[in-house]
């Protein structure tokens, strides 16, 4: 039995942030049954990975017996998720008030962008624009350069679905042991600035650069970047901690003294602004002198933080990769393997989507009264 056997999710149909947090409940045995409007956004193809492990239901939430039956199914469930614009969902009758005086053990988890307050709460918006507002994205670029576009991961998933996932978790302990239900306000803006902590420990030290390529860990320094070698491909290296860089300079037979001193944790501003520079372009022509298989055999085993660049497809057949089941299989479509691991309680292997569910089916299955609710939508 997986960790979250036996608790009953709602799924407010959503994109992206949503759908992925519901995947992480899911992956762990979570029952969530996604909600698909009638007339909604249906953008997530329906065997993408998002949607595993979860059957669906389609209504109608403009039509008061559709909104019943989710009323309904509240009643039995423990948690319900939805990604509307704050005010979307109590317009419809399917917001906190109602849904907690069905039951109030539940918990209610909201996914926005910007929050439930404040000037942008209700303005549009995707992850490039959350990331932006909150610092983050202003770190991420070349070295003199402009903050360059990262994969939607940071706002949507890490910052939104992830935190939303954890919230729905840690709400649903403490109703266990209070026996009340609350909401779960889960903004992508505060999950992104969430990953900052660090960074705010740096900065008050005096130890951070506000700016593209700037920092240690934003490409600025010579030992943590990406380079190209002789066939175009590329090396992620990162050599941070003295005892790695110490190795890696020797073995590349690196002049110690120019090299050395600039070294973690050196950030003097003679050194960000004039030594990372000098010996990041040392580097450079270095790299170019094989190919990035080579370099791999190179450093093979020796313990100096330098791997590959690889494609997914590269990914999902590098050995380490494959002897971790870090890619799975589910009808063809390569994807993600559930994370974390358990020792006790391992996730299954996932399912993938299956087909819209008669509704009348899942009242009968959650012990609901099909005829009280005078539901229609088969």
């Amino acid at each position: 039995m997986g960790l979250l056997a036996g608790v009953k999710v709602i799924e407010i149909a959503g994109l992206g942030a949503a759908p992925y947090g519901c995947m992480m409940l899911a992956d762990m045995e979570a029952e969530v049954i996604r909600v698909e409007r009638v007339g909604g956004n249906a953008d997530t193809p329906r065997n993408s990975p998002l949607l595993r492990n979860r059957r669906t239901i389609k209504l109608d939430l403009k039509s008061p017996q559709d909104v019943a039956a989710v009323l309904a199914f509240v009643e039995k469930a423990d948690g319900l998720i939805e990604a509307f614009r704050p005010g979307v969902a109590e317009r419809l009758g399917i917001g906190p008030q109602p849904c907690l005086e069905r039951n109030p053990q539940l918990v209610y988890g909201r996914m926005t962008g910007w929050g439930q307050s404040g000037p942008l709460a209700q303005s549009a918006g995707h992850d490039l624009n959350y990331i932006g507002l909150t610092g983050l994205l202003h770190q991420i670029g070349p070295t003199g350069g402009k903050p360059v576009v990262p994969l939607n991961v940071i706002g949507d998933f890490g910052g939104g679905g992830l935190l939303l996932a954890y919230g729905v978790v840690c709400a649903l302990l403490e109703s266990r042991n209070s026996g009340k239900g609350q909401v779960v306000d889960a903004a992508m803006v505060d999950g992104a600035l969430s990953f900052m902590a660090m960074f705010f420990g740096y900065r008050a030290e005096g130890l951070f650069l506000d700016g593209p390529g700037r920092n240690f860990l934003g490409g600025g320094a010579h030992y943590y970047d990406v380079y190209a070698a002789k066939d175009g491909k590329y090396l992620s290296v990162a050599p941070i901690e003295p005892h790695f860089y110490t190795h890696f300079v020797s073995m590349l037979g690196l002049d110690p003294e120019c090299f050395l001193p600039a070294g973690y944790p050196a950030h003097s501003a003679k050194i960000v602004e004039e030594d990372w520079p000098r010996l990041k372009a040392e580097l450079v022509e270095v790299f170019k002198t094989r190919t990035r298989d080579e370099w791999c055999a190179f450093f093979a085993g020796s313990d100096v933080c330098i791997t590959p660049v690889l494609s997914l497809q590269e990914a999902a057949e590098h050995p380490h990769n494959r002897e971790h089941q870090a890619f799975i299989d589910v009808k063809g479509v390569l994807q993600n393997a559930p994370a974390p691991r358990y020792s006790r309680t391992p996730a299954p292997l996932p399912q993938a989507q299956a087909g819209p569910c008669p509704v009348r089916l899942l009242f009968a299955e959650w012990g609901l009264d099909w005829t009280a609710n005078e539901h229609e939508v088969e």
